[in-house]
């Protein structure tokens, strides 16, 4: 398990500088993808739910800190965006083929609506138009991203065995 950390630290650390640096300026019909996302869904996905949610809050600290935005921010966002996700790869749909697609598109419509309600609460401005105009596209082009995406993570992570996963919880008492 600490060399999945281990890989999925780089690759998310790689993934943040690929969004930085490249993808972020590029915004065809004003969405732009998100990479960071997708990979990190991804991976939530296939290792569960504290894995998603750990390696949020480090990816999104990471983000935060290159933005020179405010801190935990990105964190928080991303950190119950990791949780959920992974929570829903454990309960119910690791292993089909809807799941990876579903995920993605629910989190992204939810992340942007979430980074809204974060920024009133905040007091920060944040025009809503701009962010919905884009959001279709921005959607699109994260299930685009999605099949590259999930496929390179499913190899380089073997799926988890019997004895890995998390199975029925029992209540004491």
């Amino acid at each position: 398990m600490t060399l999945d950390a281990v890989k999925a630290a780089v690759l998310l650390f790689l993934a943040v500088l690929l969004q930085e640096s490249l993808v972020a300026v590029y915004t065809p019909f004003g969405g732009a993808a998100d990479i960071v996302l997708v990979l990190l869904l991804t991976l939530a996905l296939l290792r569960g739910s504290v894995f998603g949610a750990v390696a949020g809050f480090c990816t999104g600290f990471v983000l935060d800190v290159s933005n020179l935005g405010t801190l935990g921010f990105t964190s928080l966002l991303l950190t119950v965006g990791g949780f959920w996700i992974g929570r829903y790869g454990e309960t119910t749909a690791r292993d089909r083929a809807h799941a990876p697609y579903s995920s993605v598109g629910v989190v992204t419509i939810l992340y942007a609506c979430a980074a809204l309600g974060l920024h009133f609460v905040l007091g920060d401005s944040a025009p809503a138009g701009p962010v919905f105009s884009g959001l279709p596209m921005e959607v699109v082009l994260n299930l685009v991203l999605t099949w590259p995406v999930y496929a390179a993570v499913r190899r380089a992570f073997r799926p988890l065995g019997n004895a890995d996963r998390i199975h029925e919880v029992r209540l004491v008492g």
